[in-house]
């Protein structure tokens, strides 16, 4: 498992890292002897195991995105997961259901833990949708474009809304608000980790200091 990333404030810089230094980076000053602005807290990984999640929207690296990243030019994979943490998926084979394979994606919760009465039928209503004609290659052929993965999760999301009794999302509705904010947070991610493998730390301006300076130009 890889380490996680490290963030401390210290000489009114962020600095960001996998591990604590002695030294402060931006000054130099011993930071074991030193009062840091902040604790050292380490940053939550926005990667989740798939098949440990239930009643998901997951986001993962295509089959045929080499690099397995999120890197924003490679191509993705949408999900959607059952109760018991199984991805059914749409491909040119139609929809797969997955036991393993996903185990470093974005997960977007669609069901609250409360709504006991969607989670008891979740899966009865994957299950029928993941049937359906449209999913069947002997009745719609896969198009990258316009029949693909996301339409089969789109799809089964307004059919479990319309069920509900709840308006149905446009395509641009879901990505923007389901699926872009999420995966533009893992690139960010990715970016910094692969950032800090290189040249192990990453320095920033704390917030609070920014808005001060900007306070006073006004």
């Amino acid at each position: 498992m890889d380490p996680p990333v490290v963030r401390l404030a210290h000489c009114q810089k962020q600095i960001f890292c996998l591990s604590v230094p002695g030294e402060c980076p931006s000054c130099g000053e011993d930071l074991r002897g030193s009062r840091l602005q902040e604790a050292p807290v380490s940053l939550p990984s926005p990667f989740s195991n798939a098949h440990k999640t239930s009643c998901c929207l997951l986001v993962a690296p295509a089959h045929n995105n080499t690099s397995r990243e999120f890197d924003g030019t490679s191509d993705l994979h949408t999900g959607i997961s059952n109760t018991a943490g199984v991805v059914y998926n749409y491909t040119c084979a139609g929809v797969v259901r997955d036991h393993s394979g996903w185990e470093r994606c974005v997960s977007v919760p669609l069901v609250r833990p409360d709504m006991f009465h969607l989670l008891n039928q979740w899966d009865q209503y994957l299950q029928n949708h993941s049937e359906g004609p449209s999913w069947d290659p002997a009745w719609h052929r896969f198009d990258e474009e316009h029949h693909n993965c996301l339409s089969f999760c789109l799809s089964f999301v307004n059919s479990v809304l319309a069920a509900e009794g709840r308006v149905a999302l446009s395509r641009e509705t879901f990505t923007q608000n389901f699926i872009l904010p999420r995966v533009q947070r893992v690139q960010k991610y990715c970016f910094l980790y692969k950032h800090l493998q290189t040249h192990q730390y990453y320095l920033v301006d704390r917030q609070e200091d920014r808005q001060e300076d900007r306070k006073e130009d006004i």
